[in-house]
Formats: structure tokens, C-alpha cells, sequence
């Protein structure tokens, strides 16, 4: 077995959490090892937030087209997928190839390492017959896998998971879509607009059910006019696949077919294959406990979807900016990066003066920000979009807070009314009434992902509902419907 070799710092799982770590670290002078089994970039490029999003526009144009009959005269659409797909191989993923993302990586000075790691005691990582030590740390963005339920007969079946639902080049003419939060919905709609028919199976009594119920209300509506036919309350039982289709047997004996059955039943961190016992670390968890700094614990540092804070690229982001400033101000206040055995040096022998010096938050060394996820983002990307911040209504009644809520519907406002058709949604506020301030909002909408920036602000800086209200919003547009449920407060 060859001897550990000597770097400053290895990262585990490029995915857009730890490429960004990892390539910034290395951009700052640290010799950087990044080790990913599977391609650089993770879900989000190649199969997730991007191409998906591709799709989505393409089928958000062919239900624009349709909308023309009672605007501007008449068109007749004729939706082909050939496209989609060539710019989903093209465009987004090179035909799937991360070389792209493996150089971009090398030219910032890391070190690129294909495989399968884990830990193999306190600093040490090994992959395959490979053992590095790492001086200043390690990061986990290891991310995670779907999460297929235990159905009886599901997993001896050719079901597809959001990858194949990806790299789909032939539409089905049927699909069963089992599960109903964000992605079953998107991706529902997407197919039901490009002419499958499609099927929503939801365990829970509604579809994107850790939203507000009127969040719900609307999009169930946008998918059912859409040809989707949405089941909920209704829970798999057993599938079987008869080489030619799928059939779905559900609670209550409705027995469901379609040629093929996407299964977004959530995801899961494979915490087993990371070897953390050998640092004492739990690995019976579903997530990596990890503190505000992005801590698991001494020298070790995770981020993006394996921590549980989100599953979303931008929390994966913005911890990415947290890790690089600790482990910075990590080696500026040990060694700042001289290697005095000189095995794992670093650009120019040392780590420079400037990356060191611009860690933090306030810009003084040291000043690490810390992760705070009050004002956390998301947005379910169907037609209309559903965009939400902060708390639900239920969540902060649940946690004693005096509530004041206030909902506008999107069609009342001066633009909802103008755009006619494809107006549907609201915004609904969520407000401290002893605080003054907002904790929570959903902006549902043609433009909800959108309208919501301006809220999150709100919720992130406390921003007093005074000065909400005393705000000059431009008319007409969707986001004044926002002074409309500020007026609604009660």
C-alpha cells in the first residue's frame, strides 16, 4: 500500500456545492484534491435544475401558443420533443460528458481524482488504492440519490427515476408519476403538454404539500387543466410490469396503467459509503449534521443536499461561500499555508495575502459569516409558478407566533387582469404581529419565482411592515399585488 500523500485539502463529491469549494480553494493557492465517482457538475446541470428547466420553457411556449385563441386571433400548435431533447444532449450536458467541468477545475489548479472515497481515520481520505491526508481539511458534497419507496414489486420493474425522465428522446404515450411534491409536478406538466397522458399519485391528502394549501389549490388546477389526472390521499401498494406497461395497484383497489412510472418520492444521503466511523461521526443518520459554519466536526466540513438544509443549488452555493471563508481563515490562523516539510506546498509557497484577507463577511480576516436560512428560497417551477419564503402560515402558528396573514389574489391586481389568460395565483404574507415584520410569503403566479426576490429581501432583513407599506410599487405589475396582501394584513 503506497503512503498517504500530503495535500492541503480534499474535497468529496463535486456537485455545485463542492466543485464551487473546491475550485475557489484551489484558485486561492491550497493544493486541492476533488474526487467525484459520477460527473463534475452533480444532479443540477445534467439532470436536474438546468435541463429540467429547458424542458419547462419548451413547454410553457406551446401552452403560451395555445393561449393566443382569446388574445390575438388564433394558432394551431403541433408540440415536438425532437428538439428538446437535442438541446437537452447539446446545450446542457454535452451528451452527458463533464470534461468541460473536470477542466475547468484543473485550470484553477486542482487536482482531479475519478472514484469512489471515503474516510479512512482522522484527516485521511482513500480512494481505491489512493491515500491522501489532508492538512486543513475535508469537504463532504456528496449529495444525494432518489429515494424509492418500498413498494411491493417496484424495485424488480424498469421504472424511471428524474434521470431517465431527463434523458427521455421518445415521449411514452402514458405516464404514472408517483409522488406529487416539485419535481413530480414539473415534470408532469411538462410531458402532459408535449401530449402524454399523464397520472399524479400522492400519499398525502395534497400535491406539493409542504407549501400553503392555496399554493396547492392553484397548481392541483393548472395540472387538472392540463390533462393531468391527480390523485391524492391514495398510496402505492404494489406494482408489476408486464414488459409492456406498468400497473399501479393503489389503496382503495383502483388499480392504475401507463406505459412507464417516474418515482420522485424524495431523495436520501448515502451516509454508509462515507466511512465516518472511522472519525466517530454517525453515519445512521439521513443527513450530515452539520453546524452554522458547515461543521460535522473537527476538519471536516459538508455541504449542498447531503447536509439537509434544502435540496437546492442555491443553499448548495451559498454554503459553498461559508466553507471556503472557515477553511481560509483556518489555514490563516495556523500555519497560513506554509508547508515546511514542503510535501504539500502551495502556489508561491504560501496562500496569498489577498484570498486570506477577504474571507469574511465584513472583509477583515477571520470574519467568517455564519449560515443562517431564515429567508430560504424556493420555487416549484410549473405554470403558474410557485414561489415561497420563510414560513407557512401553519409552520408559524405551530411555533406560537401571533399571526397576521394577508392574500391578494393575483387576477384583482391592474397586470393579473390585463394578462387574462394563464393569470391564476396570489401572494399570501405571513407576518409577526408583536414583531412588525414578515416570516414567511408565497408569490404564486406567470412570474412567482420573480415577484418573490423583493420578499425575500423583506423576510432576510426583517424589514418593518411600515416601511413595506410606505414602498412605491410600479404599475402595473405582478409584484403590486404584494402592496395589495400587505393591505389585507389582519
Amino acid at each position: 500500500m503506497a503512503d498517504p500523500e500530503l495535500v492541503d485539502v480534499v474535497v468529496v463529491g463535486l456537485g455545485v456545492g463542492g466543485e464551487e469549494v473546491a475550485g475557489r480553494l484551489a484558485g486561492a493557492g491550497l493544493t486541492v484534491v476533488g474526487v467525484e465517482r459520477d460527473l463534475v457538475g452533480g444532479e443540477c446541470p445534467y439532470w436536474g435544475c438546468v435541463p429540467s428547466k429547458m424542458m419547462i420553457r419548451a413547454a410553457n411556449a406551446i401552452a403560451e401558443a395555445r393561449r393566443v385563441d382569446g388574445l390575438a386571433g388564433s394558432a394551431e400548435v403541433r408540440p415536438d420533443w425532437a428538439p428538446v431533447a437535442e438541446r437537452i444532449r447539446a446545450e446542457a450536458t454535452d451528451t452527458w460528458d463533464d470534461r468541460v467541468a473536470v477542466e475547468r477545475f484543473t485550470g484553477r489548479g486542482g487536482r482531479f481524482v475519478r472514484g469512489s472515497a471515503r474516510l479512512d481515520g482522522p484527516g485521511r481520505v482513500r480512494v481505491g488504492e489512493r491515500v491522501f491526508q489532508a492538512r486543513h481539511g475535508i469537504v463532504f458534497g456528496t449529495g444525494t440519490r432518489p429515494s424509492v419507496p418500498p413498494v411491493d414489486g417496484l424495485a424488480d420493474t424498469p421504472y424511471w427515476t428524474n434521470r431517465q425522465a431527463i434523458e427521455v428522446e421518445e415521449l411514452p404515450e402514458s405516464l404514472l408519476v408517483l409522488g406529487g411534491g416539485a419535481i413530480g409536478l414539473e415534470l408532469a406538466q411538462v410531458f402532459a403538454r408535449f401530449g402524454v397522458r399523464v397520472t399524479v399519485v400522492e400519499a398525502l391528502d395534497r400535491v406539493l404539500a409542504v407549501e400553503e394549501p392555496e399554493a396547492s389549490e392553484v397548481a392541483a388546477a393548472a395540472l387538472r387543466a392540463d390533462g393531468v389526472e391527480i390523485h391524492t390521499g391514495v398510496r402505492a401498494e404494489r406494482v408489476s410490469h408486464d414488459g409492456n406497461g406498468f400497473t399501479l395497484h393503489a389503496t382503495g383497489g383502483t388499480a392504475l396503467t401507463a406505459d412507464r412510472l417516474l418515482v420522485v418520492t424524495g431523495r436520501r444521503a448515502h451516509l454508509d459509503e462515507l466511512g465516518l466511523d472511522t472519525v466517530g461521526v454517525d453515519a445512521g443518520r439521513r443527513y450530515l449534521p452539520v453546524d452554522d459554519r458547515l461543521h460535522v466536526t473537527e476538519g471536516i466540513w459538508a455541504v449542498g443536499d447531503v447536509t439537509g438544509e434544502g435540496a437546492f443549488t442555491h443553499v448548495a452555493m451559498y454554503q459553498a461561500g461559508i466553507v471556503v471563508a472557515d477553511v481560509l481563515d483556518h489555514v490563516r490562523r495556523g500555519d497560513g499555508g506554509a508547508d515546511p516539510s514542503g510535501t504539500a506546498s502551495v502556489v508561491g509557497g504560501a496562500v496569498g495575502a489577498s484570498a486570506l484577507g477577504t474571507t469574511g463577511s465584513s472583509g477583515s480576516a477571520g470574519s467568517v459569516p455564519r449560515a443562517d436560512y431564515r429567508a430560504l428560497p424556493r420555487v416549484t417551477f410549473t405554470d403558474p409558478e410557485v414561489g415561497a419564503v420563510g414560513l407557512t402560515e401553519r409552520q408559524a402558528r405551530e411555533r406560537g407566533v401571533n399571526v397576521q396573514v394577508g392574500l391578494a389574489e393575483l387576477s384583482s391586481s391592474a397586470r393579473g387582469w390585463i394578462h387574462k389568460s394563464g393569470n391564476e395565483g396570489f401572494v399570501k404574507l405571513v407576518a409577526d404581529a408583536d414583531q412588525g415584520v414578515l416570516i414567511g410569503a408565497t408569490s404564486v403566479g406567470p412570474a412567482g419565482g420573480e415577484v418573490l426576490s423583493g420578499l425575500v429581501v423583506a423576510v432576510h432583513a426583517a424589514v418593518p411592515l411600515a416601511e413595506l407599506r410606505q414602498m412605491i410599487y410600479a404599475y402595473p405589475t405582478f409584484h403590486r399585488t404584494v402592496e395589495d396582501a400587505l393591505r389585507n394584513l389582519s
